[in-house]
């Protein structure tokens, strides 16, 4: 054995020791890394024994022994050892039976080649089984082996049958170092590529390559038998320029058809698009599911900003992204993964994804305002909860003891009616004075949960009401003109509420900031929402700053989901807000 070809053994052994140990130390693979490393250890001490002066008599059976039992029962077990039935134990001894019948007869190379072919076709065999049977991490690691190994055969038949000896054999056993290392990668980082992409273009480019040496061979052949005289330069470069023009679209019918056999059928886009279409929910992750299964694609993601939003699938490495208008009109992406063996999106799955787009937009946009909806929600029962708390505090803190207070004093009272009368008389009046307190109070608490005004007179009629006392600090009575219909629809209590304080609070800024006697109050409805707007005839001394009274405004306006506007700038101050009304409901 020649040393070009020992050295690229030794090469080979030593991967398979170094890919067997990082299996073993990453716990990952265990059988088949333990297996690596014997079938490494082995194959380096039968080099040893070839490279000696004197090679040892056990040293071809030893080097077979490494590459057609360990290696094969290192395949056979990975990424995980299968035994559940009467294939898997067929195929394991159709592996590794052939090896230990080859090692017997290691001086026959007649029953060593016919081994290792028996070998090979039963690990054909056990790959294919195992795509079939295993799961899906399972699967994409056996393609990552089962890539390596292909590429090693079909590098390693070329190089035997392009050059001469020993570089021949030498070059033809080196691209074995590649199936170790692609085990590894096939259990520790599979995704770091597409493999099922390259395991269709190795296929492809084996299938082509051999069709183009067997033309290219056969059609110089034929021609020097036709001719009678071996073919000239001109006509061998013409003959293989006719076979390089029929590469590519070889290449092309051949990459759809390996696709389809491997990886199965490409959908009907009409059909995919009315399928994902009529799944399509409220659930952005559901609607995504619906577009991958519906085109058979590996993954899909709405991003925004370069943030992902919502995805479905398994991420993958080539990908291809399509705009999409999300909500407002904000930019997005829909990205995509390709399917294996695919280079780009065909023209009709973009036209699919194109339609789909703003249905995914709109599932986004509901799932959106559902989130809005619960937020909204969340803040009812907060301002519910606070409102009751206050409501507690005052009765607690106010009614409470003065209501106890006045039962002290009837009872006091009752105790000196006819001893002392004076200190009764004394006390029926500080009694009185505390029931006019509570009467107050009482009233307090009624106007901060509804103003009563607006049960007793309507919207219109208690604004007008208000106004009439409208005074500014000096005293000076502001003259306030309410403009309104002459009949509002039916306001919800929120909105008639909301509006009531939003009036009287813009007509407290006036007296408090302006300098105008006079303001206007207008009322009126625009479509499905009711319409205030506040304003006067004077100037303000600065502009409003939003303290109290304009957060208070804002915040009975985002109660009711409305809008206010207000502006005052040195010109007469004016505040605008739109309260959205109920749609009227059908008949």
């Amino acid at each position: 054995m020649s040393w070009p070809l020992l050295l690229s053994c030794s090469l080979v052994a030593a991967a398979h020791v170094v890919a067997g140990g990082v299996l073993l130390r990453a716990r990952l693979a265990v059988p088949t890394g333990a297996l690596l490393v014997g079938a490494g250890l082995t194959g380096l001490l039968s080099v040893w024994l070839l490279g000696r002066e004197h090679p040892s008599l056990v040293a071809a059976p030893l080097l077979i022994l490494a590459g057609m039992v360990l290696l094969p029962a290192a395949l056979w077990a990975y990424p995980v050892p299968r035994w559940r039935g009467a294939v898997d134990f067929t195929l394991a001894v159709c592996l590794v039976g052939p090896g230990l019948v080859a090692a017997l007869s290691s001086q026959d190379v007649g029953v060593v080649a016919t081994m290792g072919l028996v070998a090979a076709l039963a690990l054909l065999m056990q790959t294919w089984w195992r795509l079939e049977q295993d799961a899906a991490g399972q699967r994409r690691a056996l393609l990552w082996m089962g890539l390596a190994t292909a590429s090693a055969a079909l590098t390693g038949v070329l190089a035997v049958f392009l050059l001469a000896e020993p570089w021949g054999r030498t070059l033809g056993v080196a691209p074995l170092v590649l199936v170790p290392l692609a085990m590894v990668v096939g259990v520790a980082r599979p995704e770091v590529i597409d493999v099922r992409g390259l395991v269709v273009q190795v296929v492809v480019l084996g299938l082509v390559g051999a069709a183009y040496l067997a033309y290219f061979v056969g059609a110089v052949s034929t021609f020097e038998v036709l001719g009678g005289e071996p073919a000239s330069p001109a006509v061998t470069a013409a003959l293989g320029l006719v076979g390089a023009l029929a590469w590519h679209p070889t290449a092309v019918v051949l990459r759809g058809v390996i696709d389809r056999l491997l990886f199965g059928d490409r959908p009907d886009p009409l059909r995919a698009a009315r399928t994902a279409a009529g799944r399509m929910g409220d659930d952005p992750a559901l609607a995504l599911e619906a577009v991958c299964d519906a085109l058979v694609l590996p993954y899909a993601e709405v991003r925004a900003d370069g943030v992902a939003l919502v995805s479905a699938g398994v991420e993958v490495t080539q990908c291809r992204s399509l705009p999409l208008a999300l909500a407002g009109g904000a930019p997005g992406e829909l990205v995509v993964g390709l399917r294996a063996g695919d280079l780009r999106l065909s023209a009709q799955d973009e036209q699919v994804l194109r339609l789909l787009a703003p249905l995914l937009a709109q599932t986004l946009r509901v799932r959106a305002l559902a989130l809005d909806l619960q937020v909204s929600r969340s803040q009812v029962v907060t301002g519910v909860a606070e409102e009751r708390r206050r409501l507690r505090r005052d009765l607690h803190d106010g009614l409470g003891p003065t209501l106890s207070g006045m039962a002290f004093s009837v009872d006091a009272a009752r105790n000196a009616l006819r001893t002392d009368p004076e200190v009764t008389d004394r006390l029926l009046l500080d009694l009185r004075a505390d029931a006019s307190d509570t009467v107050t109070e009482i009233r307090r608490i009624v106007e901060g949960l509804r103003p009563p005004s607006l049960d007793e007179f309507g919207l219109v009629r208690a604004l007008r009401q208000r106004s009439t006392v409208l005074r500014r600090a000096d005293g000076t009575l502001v003259t306030v003109h309410v403009a309104a219909p002459q009949a509002l629809p039916p306001l919800p209590a929120a909105v008639e509420v909301a509006a009531y304080r939003i009036v009287v609070e813009a007509l407290t800024n006036v007296a408090r900031h302006s300098t105008g006697a006079r303001a206007w109050v207008r009322i009126g409805v625009s479509g499905p929402s009711l319409l205030l707007e506040v304003s006067d005839d004077g100037t303000s001394a600065a502009a409003w700053r939003p303290g109290v009274g304009l957060t208070s405004m804002l915040e009975r306006v985002d109660e009711v989901g409305g809008t206010l506007v207000w502006s005052d700038e040195g010109q007469p101050s004016r505040v605008t807000a739109v309260l959205p009304l109920p749609s009227p409901s059908p008949e």
